[in-house]
């Protein structure tokens, strides 16, 4: 198990530094560089190379990135062109926000996906099997935008039964005050990840039926009930774990149109906003940030994988 671990550590390190790369190379590749797409075309070739000069985009390229990859290795992420303000205490004011935001959401869309999913292989190719599968393929094909709007518009607009924006606070504990204001960024989240995993799990617990330790269990008089919450979870959970865990960009990039939509101020919402005004320092940290929760999510579920199946550890 530990060489098992030692190897998947070794690939998400090479990973991550291919990221920086990616990135710092695109930053680099914008037209006349970071510090024009910062000053904007209006900008003299003066008041750009005095940018360039003050922050350092005038030095060879090798520099710069080693530069900008020591500091992230320090936790030093820079400084924002715009808000003036370092984005590691940017970083500390809204990480928590979305940490809080995307797993209560993701929790509670896990679990109820559990849920459906086993009640569908239960009662697979029955009608309730059918109106959950149509159901799912709703929530999966509607953009994650367009739901968050129509539950404004329904149950903030025409009901006024939660707020149509999110609890306005730099503090957690004043956020969980205002937890009715949650609701509806939590719910629109959801949606979309009940329904790709609600799918997954019925997939998943049909294929762990037709396996032999199934009809062994049959065979020795155990009831389906009884298959069914103790013998089919642990095998069937470990594809699930690990699509959790490449699912994590997605749900990542879905909290940028949730927190934008009811103006959560969280992570999602920093890298909006600094997209609009290339603040790049941001966008950059806010992508490796990104990067290093992607890998580690990854490592996390190919670790529990490999703990439910043995199997897996010789791969």
């Amino acid at each position: 198990m530990l060489r098992y671990i030692s190897r998947r550590a070794v690939q998400a390190l090479v990973v991550l530094v291919l990221v920086s790369l990616i990135v710092f190379a695109m930053l680099h590749a914008l037209p006349g560089g970071p510090a024009r797409a910062v000053i904007g075309p209006q900008g003299t070739d003066l008041q750009v190379a005095q940018f360039s000069k003050e922050n350092g985009l005038d030095r060879p390229l090798p520099i710069q990135y080693l530069d900008w990859v020591s500091g992230l290795v320090r936790g030093d992420f820079g400084y924002s062109y715009k808000l003036n303000q370092s984005v590691s205490s940017l970083f500390a004011q809204t990480i928590p926000k979305t940490v809080l935001l995307i797993g209560t959401s993701t929790l509670l869309a896990v679990a109820l996906a559990l849920v459906l999913g086993v009640v569908q292989a239960a009662r697979r190719n029955s009608v309730l099997d059918h109106v959950i599968t149509v159901l799912s393929l709703l929530g999966y094909a509607t953009p994650v935008f367009f739901v968050a709007m129509m539950l404004v518009l329904v149950f903030s607009i025409k009901l006024g039964w939660f707020p149509a924006q999110a609890p306005q606070s730099d503090s957690i504990r004043e956020i969980l005050e205002y937890s009715r204001a949650l609701v509806l960024p939590i719910v629109a989240f959801a949606i979309g990840i009940i329904a790709i995993f609600t799918q997954f799990v019925r997939s998943s617990m049909i294929d762990s039926m037709l396996e032999e330790y199934v009809r062994t269990a049959r065979a020795k008089g155990a009831s389906e009930r009884r298959i069914l919450v103790r013998h089919l979870p642990r095998n069937s959970l470990g594809p699930v774990v690990t699509l959790l865990g490449l699912f994590l960009p997605v749900i990542l990039s879905g909290s940028i149109v949730i927190e934008s939509v009811f103006n959560y101020p969280g992570l999602g919402l920093l890298f909006w906003n600094a997209a609009r005004v290339r603040d790049f320092p941001i966008l950059l940290s806010t992508a490796m940030v990104v990067a290093l929760v992607t890998v580690i999510g990854s490592l996390l579920a190919d670790i529990v994988n490999a703990w439910l199946n043995p199997t897996i550890r010789e791969i």
